[in-house]
């Protein structure tokens, strides 16, 4: 049996395309990412991801960002809308206690609304740790300024992710909280001591136990000026496993984000053979079904099957999604609301 190809793609819109289908049996990606173009009612979001998995498989995962805040890809009215980390950190820093319950409570009921539509992982927790002066593509996706209490914040919202059948993707490692340019658009290069690295780097340090992690799509001049570390063998072997420890699945950042240079194929290839586990791409700024389709071809075509400590690792990953735990999600959301309107009077 050929084992599944290191990437993960995306599609066009609401329901696979006869050349998207064609295109997943053929090459057989180890996931599937859904973007907002794609998610449009609970009902066709669920004929969505099964028409995936009858494709790829029941064990496939499919991935979305659902942050809460500003990056969410399911959307109110059909959806509700959730709290950014930051509304978490702030309820942390009056009551650690209460900050802990929301973001486990706030997390959790993002897992309800994904798992019954055959989302069973998310790229959240954010553990970059909040800079001033830097620029806003962190801002209130962070947890805070501080990287335990980062940390602590991410624990628990890796916890409710978890408690509700859905695993936590642990981003943007080792740290995208100093950027002073969004790497969607170009190349940010963080000029930082070591003492600051590493104290950012905290806050990944401590959850080295999660099951996967996202690249940041930054250079940082003291490891390695050149490149960022989704293409850096230095950041991703030195730091990422060394420094930090972290052994989970390691996933690229997006490869269509404009802070890596040349053709799809070649970011693919060398993501890879820099040391990510799998490529991801998602075709962001593309609403063209043609277009989506040439460059998930051409990312599939660059990924060769998993293998070797790789795949260990992706076994592992889909083995963390667990079963979800009896919650009432009623209860659950008026218990946050109270929490945060707590926070508000305050």
């Amino acid at each position: 049996m050929t084992e599944p190809r290191a990437c993960i793609l995306s599609c066009s819109g609401p329901e696979l395309t006869a050349g998207e289908a064609a295109l997943l049996a053929d090459a057989q990606p180890w996931g599937m990412i859904l973007m907002g173009r794609s998610c449009r009612s609970r009902a066709q979001v669920r004929d969505l991801t099964s028409s995936i998995r009858a494709i790829l498989g029941e064990e496939a995962l499919i991935f979305i960002d659902q942050e809460g805040g500003r990056v969410r890809r399911l959307r109110p009215p059909e959806w509700p809308d959730f709290p950014a980390a930051g509304v978490y950190g702030d309820l942390y820093r009056a009551d650690p206690a209460l900050g802990l319950e929301a973001a486990w409570l706030g997390y959790r009921l993002i897992a309800a609304e994904l798992a019954p539509l055959g989302v069973r992982a998310n790229c959240a927790p954010v553990l970059d740790v909040r800079h001033a002066g830097a620029h806003d593509i962190v801002g209130d996706r962070a947890f805070g300024t501080d990287p335990e209490q980062v940390a602590a914040l991410a624990r628990a919202a890796l916890a409710g992710l978890a408690a509700g059948g859905v695993a936590g993707v642990i981003k943007h490692i080792p740290g995208h909280g100093r950027a002073e340019l969004d790497s969607h658009e170009a190349l940010p290069v963080v000029r930082a001591s070591r003492e600051e690295l590493a104290r950012d780097a905290r806050a990944f340090a401590a959850l080295t136990d999660a099951s996967m992690a996202m690249t940041a799509h930054v250079a940082y001049a003291l490891w390695d000026e050149n490149a960022c570390a989704t293409l850096s063998p230095t950041v991703i072997g030195r730091v990422i496993r060394g420094d930090i420890g972290f052994n989970g699945l390691l996933m690229s950042d997006d490869l269509g984000m404009k802070a890596l240079g040349g053709p799809l194929a070649s970011r693919a290839e060398r993501a890879l053979a820099a040391g990510c586990d799998v490529a991801l791409h998602c075709s962001g700024f593309v609403s063209d079904p043609a277009v989506v389709l040439a460059e998930m071809t051409e990312v599939a075509s660059a990924s060769p099957p998993l293998s070797g400590a790789a795949l260990d690792r992706a076994r592992a990953a889909r083995k963390a999604v667990g079963t979800a735990e009896p919650f009432d999600p009623a209860e659950g959301r008026a218990r946050l609301d109270g929490l945060l309107s707590g926070l508000a009077r305050s």
